[in-house]
């Protein structure tokens, strides 16, 4: 094998897949990259006929260049008869605060905000008794202890975020050799933590849709927090998704909205069929948009997206406190393509949802796309009808 072979811009370019694969650079040095995207330099070398392989560090912290550097040293040292596995451990960082650092600006496969959140879970959580620890030095019951302080406050949902954070992040230390195993996977959070009653999301009834289609017909329906429930409904969007909704992301010809990855919660792009239902509350909002990159900006500031709580107050003021959110609409409309017989994993692809199978969770984003067409088509049609056979309202009304 060629040795030299890679390149600075093959390396940042090397995206994650399903399965972890590396980027031969010759020499036995090599660039290993996870499936969550952690990118790092390995070396395989052979001492006493035994395959061995050392880790340099994770890319980019450590160049391309430095990393050859490693390996040329690696193997002056081996044709001196030194075995290099036990003299590149001060190289390592030792410090916890280090390893969550190196592992969590790795992480490609995620958002920004995501990334931000588990540093600062960890950072507020854990660091106070854990950040300045060496990793491999850190028990069992340090690790317990340090999140059983948040469990005591009542933070009993947060508490499981945090130690699937921190494990993510020992199970990387194990893989380079950082750690012997991964201790945060030892903690059953069913048996270490308490219990918070767990609150859905208020959605009303199928029954009850027809009695809130025809309040919601009441209101002034050139108000945008109207406008913005009708297209929430319509979509199975989440109400973040539907806020941060750009004119640049609809191609009215195709009637598709294509979500980007960076907004979404899972970092895949996320393509919405729109009925024509939404394409009329489009036309409607484009020729109120005044400029705004945003569908649905702010009233006084074209710059920001509406409020976040828009469409929760609009549903507080009609009566629908506690019983209906935003975010209920993706509840009542797979609620009723299930009982209508649709395509069960298509009704999960368009609410974004990964399938449990991981073999089944690796799709292309516009799998099953002309029936989800056809069932948020046929969604806007019966709220429509419904609407109608309720109240006697006409379709302008909607």
């Amino acid at each position: 094998m060629p040795t030299n072979s890679l390149s600075d811009a093959r390396c940042k370019a090397a995206k994650p897949t399903d399965k972890p694969f590396k980027l031969f650079d010759g020499g036995g040095l090599f660039l290993w990259v996870s499936p969550k995207g952690a990118k790092i330099w390995r070396t395989a070398y052979r001492i006493v006929g035994k395959q061995q392989t050392i880790s340099f560090g994770p890319y980019p912290d450590v160049t391309l260049a430095e990393a050859r550097a490693k390996r040329d040293e690696l193997k002056a040292k081996l044709r001196e008869g030194e075995d290099p596995s036990g003299k590149t451990e001060d190289a390592k960082p030792k410090l916890f605060k280090d390893v969550v650092s190196a592992y969590w600006e790795g992480r490609e496969d995620v958002t920004p905000s995501y990334r931000s959140n588990a540093l600062r879970g960890i950072e507020m959580h854990l660091y106070p008794t854990l950040k300045k620890e060496p990793i491999n030095n850190i028990t069992l019951d340090d690790l317990l202890n340090a999140l059983r302080i948040m469990d005591a406050k009542g933070l009993h949902v947060y508490v499981r975020k945090v130690r699937m954070w921190v494990s993510q992040v020992f199970e990387w230390a194990v893989e380079n050799r950082y750690v012997e195993e991964n201790l945060a996977a030892k903690i059953k959070s069913e048996k270490a933590f308490g219990k918070t009653r767990v609150k859905n999301f208020a959605a009303v009834d199928l029954r009850e849709v027809p009695s809130l289609m025809s309040r919601l017909a009441l209101e002034d329906q050139n108000l945008q927090s109207i406008l913005a429930c009708k297209l929430l409904a319509l979509t199975w969007v989440r109400t973040t998704e539907l806020r941060l909704m750009e004119w640049s992301e609809v191609n009215v010809e195709e009637r598709i909205w294509r979500i980007p990855e960076g907004k979404m919660k899972r970092r895949k792009d996320h393509l919405v069929p729109l009925s024509k239902q939404a394409l009329e509350i489009l036309e409607k909002m484009k020729a109120r948009s005044r400029g705004s990159k945003y569908v649905f900006a702010a009233e006084h500031r074209l710059d920001r997206p509406m409020s976040e709580n828009a469409i929760l107050y609009l549903l507080h003021r009609i009566g629908y406190k506690g019983k209906m959110t935003g975010h209920g609409w993706r509840s009542v409309g797979s609620t009723w393509a299930n009982e209508n017989g649709y395509n069960r994993d298509a009704i999960e692809r368009q609410l974004a949802h990964s399938p449990e199978d991981k073999i089944r969770a690796v799709y292309n984003r516009a799998e099953y796309l002309p029936l989800r067409t056809e069932i948020l088509q046929d969604w806007a049609d019966w709220l429509m009808t419904t609407k109608d056979n309720c109240e006697n309202l006409s379709g302008d009304d909607w």
